[in-house]
């Protein structure tokens, strides 16, 4: 997959350094499941789930007891989180760089309420994860009074099942093996999403009347192939083959590193230009002369104009195809083929799927195996590599003023500058990223955005991806906005207390900003004060000492850092102590800007 190993498997040296030592459970727990929840964590160890992040709670306090008194020192580990909206968060980060899933536990009810934002940004974002709830007694007669009368509920998935891929609640230990087979097999099928099962307390307290027969896990969940059709590969690469200005949009794609290679490979054998998007993870080399424009979430001038004059456009599972393309203002004349499966995922609860885009040649496949076979059905129709020049480079952006506002782009610039050449993962952005300030020429370089826009996903989504990245070369590095940060701040704790290297970089701005371009922009069309935007929006009085939040919890704080020539110093010890093996969180305080992201989120219909 890569040059490192990012399988999600925890090495020995991982899994000894994972829960402190008064976490280890005494004993090396029993051979034979002796109760439901015991089988429930054998199939968890069966599937090859290497974590299961949770915060306590009573509805799986049997669930609970197995996989530390049945497991023992077996996978999976769990991995305590303060909270369970950080629990899936970590779990999305996990996924962002192992293209796996890993398990969540969540309390009945009042846990699945707290977690469903972090389900939501997932499902958004096409990331796998194993979720599993908790509820009853169902039968009324055995529920213990009050408590577990408020935290059961007669279809508790339906919380959740407009965004989850699939949804169980299995009423024996053998049903249980199955649910949690097809939940951990459809969750990890392209299109990838979340899945839910629900474990009733009965089934998991009650002794096993009898030992349930083996089975081989492996012959429950075959591998599937997501191969597109030979004969719309034929045309595809024809039409590719025949464009004069072929274009592709290079979207939801694996981490795969052969897999990188091969859209490089397609984009050099057509000379096509490519283009990225920050919605989602790195796709293609952004510095590569056919990456004709930055980065960006929203189409700019030279990306719209790229696409009227293409002849041939080819998205590669592309987020909100139909909205990019409007930007052209009228239907594409190019001949648009599209490689996609997430039509299978669409409904009409969420509006996620966007809009609905002109497609000539719908290739219902993976885009990996798409670009794959693309390359084998050109074979000598590739062109010779022509004398492309390359996109002019972005002129350094200027220094932060000694004693004046620290830019975001100051920030951006100056973070990258400290990181030198070792390998990071930028898991986190703010939403006033731009891709020319940043350069990603590796799978792992960028692990996209949250997916469903749910503002305090940053922290956690570092989090886990640190968790998939402990014990390798790569450094998981995330810029949170201070509003994403106070919202997911206790993710740091889970951070520290496994032990996993990570650098947060607060671009602290010191209010919740977006909303302040939202009402300047209501106040424009109505007449009103614009000076009033800030009401209701400003994050002071009292200043909140984010480095502060962050020691609390075990983690290295540095700042605020208000000073321009402050910066590059204090951002270099910061990286020093988190490739030393520290949690890290600079407060880094920003002059508030959005520029073309904040007009393309605010404009008004």
């Amino acid at each position: 997959m890569t040059s490192h190993d990012v399988s999600g498997r925890p090495a020995s040296r991982a899994a000894e350094a994972g829960p402190s030592a008064v976490e280890r459970p005494a004993g090396g727990g029993s051979n034979a499941p002796q109760f439901g929840s015991d089988v429930v964590a054998d199939m968890l160890r069966s599937l090859d789930i290497p974590w299961i992040a949770l915060n306590p709670g009573a509805s799986y306090r049997g669930l609970h007891d197995s996989l530390v008194n049945h497991l023992g020192n077996a996978a999976p580990q769990m991995l305590l989180c303060l909270h369970e909206e950080s629990a899936v968060a970590i779990a999305h980060g996990w996924a962002k760089v192992t293209d796996r899933a890993m398990a969540v536990a969540v309390h009945s009810n009042v846990g699945l309420m707290h977690a469903t934002m972090g389900i939501f940004n997932a499902w958004c974002d096409r990331m796998p994860m194993l979720i599993l709830g908790a509820t009853g007694p169902m039968d009324a007669a055995r529920r213990r009074p009050w408590i577990e009368w408020i935290h059961t509920a007669r279809d508790q998935a339906a919380l959740v099942r407009h965004y989850t891929k699939w949804d169980d609640q299995p009423s024996s230990p053998a049903a249980a093996r199955e649910s949690l087979m097809r939940a951990w097999w459809l969750a990890n099928s392209t299109p990838k999403a979340p899945t839910y099962v629900v474990l009733d307390v009965e089934l998991q307290e009650a002794p096993l009347p009898a030992p349930l027969p083996p089975l081989d896990t492996a012959r429950f969940v075959p591998a599937i192939d997501s191969g597109p059709p030979a004969d719309a590969v034929a045309r595809a690469a024809a039409l590719l083959a025949r464009a004069e200005r072929p274009l592709i949009l290079a979207g939801r794609v694996s981490r795969d590193l052969a897999a990188w290679d091969r859209r490089v490979a397609l984009a050099e054998a057509l000379q096509a230009r490519v283009a990225t998007n920050l919605k989602a993870a790195a796709a293609f080399p952004t510095d590569h002369p056919l990456h004709a424009f930055p980065a960006a979430t929203f189409p700019g001038e030279a990306m719209t104009a790229a696409m009227r004059e293409a002849d041939v456009i080819l998205s590669l599972d592309w987020i909100d195809l139909a909205g990019t393309l409007k930007a052209l203002g009228a239907p594409p004349a190019a001949t648009v083929i599209q490689a996609s499966l997430d039509h299978q995922l669409h409904n009409g609860w969420s509006m996620d799927h966007q809009g609905l885009p002109p497609v000539d040649l719908m290739i219902a496949a993976d885009p990996d195996a798409t670009v794959a076979a693309l390359l084998a059905a050109l074979g000598d129709r590739a062109r010779p590599a022509a004398a492309l020049a390359p996109p002019v480079a972005p002129a350094a952006g200027a220094p932060a003023p000694a004693e004046g506002p620290i830019s975001v782009e100051n920030l951006a610039r100056t973070l990258r500058a400290a990181l030198g050449d070792a390998p990071a993962a930028l898991a986190h952005t703010t939403i006033s990223w731009q891709g020319q300030w940043w350069p990603f020429r590796h799978p792992l370089d960028f692990l996209g955005s949250d997916g469903g826009g749910g503002l305090g996903a940053g922290p956690g989504l570092a989090v886990g991806a640190a968790l998939a990245l402990k014990d390798t070369d790569r450094l998981a590095v995330a810029v949170c906005g201070d509003g994403d940060f106070l919202m997911g701040v206790t993710a740091i704790w889970t951070a520290v207390h496994y032990r996993l290297p990570l650098l947060i970089v607060v671009a602290n701005n010191r209010s919740f900003y977006n909303d302040e371009v939202h009402q300047e922009r209501v106040a424009l069309m109505r007449g009103r004060p614009v000076e009033n935007k800030w009401i209701g929006q400003r994050i002071d009085d009292p200043d909140i000492d984010l480095a502060a939040m962050a020691r609390a919890q075990g983690a290295t704080g540095f700042g605020p850092v208000r000073r321009g020539d402050a910066l590059a110093p204090t951002l270099s010890q910061a990286v020093a102590a988190a490739r030393a093996g520290d949690v890290v969180v600079v407060d880094v305080r920003v002059e508030p800007g959005y520029g073309a992201v904040a007009a393309a989120l605010t404009r008004a219909p």
